[in-house]
């Protein structure tokens, strides 16, 4: 008895997979995509860095403005002199 070779799918039945964007589109096109996405990244990110700089700036400008208020001071502290003698 012969062996069978596998079986070989017709080549009709390998193209009727439906096209994909990245099929469509030329390789100079999602090069430019690509680049856009990761320019949007870069912009996305920068973004955030200087979101969260200036959100560490006010609460600097904040722990400033309440260690020169004397109530504030005042409310915070120990009021158990005893330990300090």
């Amino acid at each position: 008895m012969a062996k069978k070779k596998g079986r070989s799918v017709p080549k009709a039945e390998v193209s009727d997979k439906p096209a994909t964007l990245k099929d469509l589109l030329g390789a100079d096109t999602i090069a430019k995509l690509k680049e856009q996405a990761n320019e949007l990244k870069k912009e996305e990110q920068e973004r955030r860095e200087a979101e969260q700089l200036k959100a560490e700036e006010a609460r600097k400008a904040e722990q400033k403005r309440l260690d020169n208020d004397f109530e504030h001071l005042l409310s915070k502290s120990d009021l158990d002199w005893h330990k300090y003698k």
